[in-house]
Formats: C-alpha cells, sequence, structure tokens
C-alpha cells in the first residue's frame, strides 16, 4: 500500500495527503529556488524529518523507561550546498524543559536521538549536528 500521494499543484507546490489518516502538507520551492516560501520546501521537511523522528524516538524510550520530556522544543536548521544543490548539514538543537534528568536518563535520550530512523536512513555525507540543551 502506498504511504502517500502527490499532485503538482502548479506555480512549484505540491499537495501531499498521507494515504492512512488523510492529512495533508503543502510544499512550495524556496526563495532561493524560484519558490514563493510559503510552505516548506521538500528540503524543508526531510531536515524536520530529521528533528521529529528524533524527538518522537526519545519519547518512545521516555515512555519505556518511566520518565518524560513532554514539552522539549526543536529548533532545526538545513544547510544548502551547491554542485550539486543539495542538503550539506542538518542541525538539530533540542532543548529540554527540565535539567533533573538521571545520567542514565540522558544517556538514553542521547542514543535514542541518533539511531532514529530517519537519522539511520540519511547519506554519511549528510552532516547531522546534534547539541541537547538540558532545562532551557
Amino acid at each position: 500500500m502506498s504511504t502517500s500521494n502527490i499532485i503538482y499543484k502548479g506555480e512549484l507546490r505540491t499537495e501531499a495527503e498521507h494515504i492512512y489518516s488523510g492529512s495533508k502538507i503543502l510544499t512550495d520551492a524556496p526563495l532561493d529556488n524560484q519558490g514563493k516560501a510559503e510552505f516548506f520546501s521538500p528540503t524543508d521537511l526531510l531536515a524536520t524529518s530529521l528533528g521529529c523522528c528524533m524527538v518522537t524516538i526519545m519519547g518512545i524510550a521516555a515512555r519505556t523507561h518511566g520518565f518524560n520530556i513532554d514539552g522539549t522544543k526543536i529548533d532545526v536548521t538545513k544547510i544548502m550546498g551547491t554542485n550539486p544543490r543539495r542538503v550539506i548539514e542538518i542541525i538539530i538543537n533540542l532543548h529540554f524543559p527540565h535539567n533533573n534528568y538521571s545520567t542514565k536518563e540522558r544517556k538514553l535520550i542521547e542514543l535514542s536521538a541518533k539511531e532514529c530512523p530517519v537519522a539511520q536512513s540519511l547519506h554519511p555525507d549528510l552532516k547531522q549536528t546534534i547539541n541537547f540543551f538540558f532545562g532551557q
């Protein structure tokens, strides 16, 4: 079964529909590539997927081990390269709401982030910079 259906809407925009839920995402080309940047670009979604995947896997680990990471915020920065035009680095800054995680919990959080399926699916040449900030 398909994961999604995508329709090209013209003007460098797409509409993707998730088959299972029916939820939709619109994309637009970025300003530096002839778009209006009114929605996520496909490469924005790539970078954002990494952050979403990391926090999801960390949430599973936290739930499994009896603590939570609710309220964690993530800043995602995508850095583009040229020749060929591609994402060359994704910077993920994870801001946890408190600082009272045990050493074991912190280690679990960090290992979970780095082992998420998106992180493991990206080419090794794509630099993944991951920063953890506790109590911020």
